[in-house]
């Protein structure tokens, strides 16, 4: 007999509620609206996981606004497999983003000065916060996997002479290129293995109020393929390098850059802040050798009533696991009771967490971001492959994987406006029926006796 282990959200009082056996199914699979069916001879991608970014904010607020103990029932809450959730993929900014509570580089200098060698070089700022929440959570889970990505180089590298806006000097491709071998060398030191990196977070975008840096996609291509790759071939480094780091909307830039820099870049990661999800099968269709990866999507007011936004967390979810995602990364890990802190001049922030900690009361708040990631990381595990799976009806979607245990995950979404009853069909077995209200999800961990 197989053993389930199910759990529903239902609504803002009833999120990612584990079900006891007699809750589980609701009746015979010929009482069904809509049947699922797992089919584990076709398989696709592997996954490394789901995560969120450890931010300078993020990072600030974890470390020092909560206390001792909340900081540790936290981490355990998001790292660890058994008592929490299991997060295993964390995508860091390189210096600051527009969550941060300055703006900073691993190598500022004074104006009119350049570092040609990289002699000030230094990640003593992550040192603070940010690597001792990373070491944490690599005790918690030794699955985690580590990405980077810059706003911007060091303002002296840049046009505009500063991480505001600007391009990057063609003369400083190569100190650039050595900046990433720096930080990836300076994490090792601290028994933190870089497994990604991209060149530029959101390459097309130029913000004027926070780090950022244009580049395009023949700059990346010749960034990526004539100093990027040839400096880590140089000093051994095996962090994938993974192009382009921006919206669905703009499938042209990584086809651009895998055609130009063919070997020397591993994969593409995407955002989800324009477009669809399906852009990331165009390109993989166009270069199917190469990953695809999912790196920033972040909750706000933009989407505010509780129901649409949890929603929209679990629906988008599925359909970038669909379209060959091995991961899927959330934005930041913690933001305070004003969506900050921000750098100066920012403005006013309307990003959600996947928590939320209030700088006055240190009251620490899990959002619908844990819950919706709880869904995914707690049934679908590192290293767990994609099966083929199919629904007789549009509204339910799912995505389902074997982990490497033998054990079936799926997570199961009623996007309709009625209640049905769902049965999931796996090869060799009963079906497993049960009811979904609707904007409901459903996620199910199917293990298999042992022989």
């Amino acid at each position: 007999m197989q053993e389930l282990i199910m759990y529903r959200s239902t609504g803002e009082k009833g999120l990612f509620i584990e079900q006891p056996p007699e809750q589980q199914k609701v009746g015979a699979s010929e009482q069904a609206t809509v049947t699922v069916t797992i089919d584990e001879s076709q398989t696709y991608q592997e996954m490394d996981g789901f995560g969120a970014s450890f931010t300078d904010s993020a990072a600030y607020l974890i470390n020092r606004v909560l206390s001792p103990e909340q900081r540790t029932e936290l981490m355990k809450r998001l790292f660890d497999p058994a008592a929490g959730i299991g997060l295993s993929v964390l995508r860091n900014p390189m210096g600051a983003s527009d969550y941060a509570r300055t703006v900073y580089s691993y190598n500022d200098l004074s104006e009119g000065e350049t570092d040609m060698e990289l002699n000030r070089f230094s990640v003593a700022h992550d040192e603070e916060d940010i690597i001792p929440l990373l070491q944490q959570a690599v005790a918690l889970n030794p699955a985690v996997k580590l990405m980077a990505s810059p706003w911007s180089a060091p303002g002296w590298m840049k046009t505009s002479g500063s991480m505001i806006t600007g391009r990057l000097k063609p003369e400083y491709y190569g100190v650039y290129a050595g900046y990433f071998v720096r930080y990836i060398q300076a994490y090792a030191e601290h028994g933190l293995p870089v497994y990604a990196v991209t060149p530029q977070n959101e390459p097309l975008f130029e913000p004027h109020h926070y780090p950022g840096m244009l580049m395009l996609p023949e700059e990346q291509a010749m960034f990526v393929r004539e100093y990027l790759k040839p400096a880590f071939v140089k000093h051994k480094i095996n962090a994938k390098i993974l192009c382009y780091d921006h919206n669905w909307d703009r499938p042209d830039y990584p086809l651009a850059v895998l055609a130009a820099a063919g070997e020397a870049v591993d994969g593409v990661a995407w955002h989800w802040y324009g477009g669809t999800a399906p852009a990331q099968s165009r390109v993989k269709l166009a270069f199917e050798d190469k990953e695809v990866h999912f790196t920033e999507g972040s909750g706000g007011e933009w989407i505010p009533p509780f129901e649409q936004a949890f929603s929209n967390v679990i629906r988008t979810g599925i359909e970038i696991l669909r379209n060959h995602s091995k991961s899927f990364v959330l934005w930041n890990m913690a933001l305070d009771e004003q969506n900050g802190p921000a750098v100066p001049g920012f403005g006013r922030s309307t990003c959600r967490g996947i928590v939320r900690i209030d700088q006055q009361t240190r009251e620490l708040t899990y959002t619908l971001d844990y819950y919706a990631l709880a869904h995914f990381s707690k049934v679908i595990r590192p290293k767990a492959l994609r099966l083929e799976s199919h629904s007789t009806h549009p509204a339910v979607t799912t995505a389902a994987f074997r982990n490497l245990d033998g054990s079936v995950g799926a997570v199961l979404f009623n996007d309709g406006e009625e209640l049905e009853t769902v049965a999931v069909r796996l090869p060799g077995e009963e079906p497993l029926t049960f009811s979904m209200a609707p904007k409901s999800a459903v996620s199910l961990l199917v293990k298999h006796p042992k022989e």
